[in-house]
């Protein structure tokens, strides 16, 4: 009940205090705030506005190249748990096999469960799937030295 009353209490002074503050000027013969059109918008106010601009969209890139950066970072807890693949059979089901200590297990998800289907007795050996198109780094460097197909 307390908290209501003090919402309503700033949102008022909020709203009312700016017409107070013009009818006290009016009243005691002070001129009104000018108007936009008689202080128009100088090369310095453009000037700060971009290089506020430019400092917002320096620190989201910069952010944006530190996370990708530290991107190797992996969270607290995880421990010795591996997600070694995983198999998507319909829109919300999956299989996922994973590495827990030297025990492989094949869990069903769906949503709301988490089943055990499999432990597996003697863990399989998973690669890495080749790949079929080079990375961006590979066709950096072809495209540096000329060599573009």
């Amino acid at each position: 009940m307390m908290r209501h009353v003090w919402i309503k209490i700033c949102l008022l002074s909020v709203v009312c205090l700016p017409v107070a503050a013009l009818a006290v000027g009016d009243a005691a013969g002070q001129a009104t705030p000018r108007s936009l059109a008689s202080d128009p918008i100088g090369f310095f106010d453009y000037l700060q506005m971009f290089l506020g601009l430019a400092l917002v969209l320096g620190v989201i890139f910069g952010m944006a190249w530190l996370v990708r950066r530290m991107g190797n970072i992996h969270p607290l807890g995880q421990g010795g748990l591996k997600i070694l693949g995983g198999l998507s059979l319909g829109q919300r089901e999956r299989v996922v096999l994973l590495q827990v200590g030297d025990t492989q297990l094949l869990v069903g998800l769906a949503p709301g469960q988490i089943r055990t289907l499999h432990v597996l007795d003697k863990p399989l050996t998973v690669t890495a799937p080749q790949m079929k198109t080079p990375g961006f780094a590979e066709r950096l460097n072809s495209v540096l030295q000329g060599k573009v197909r």
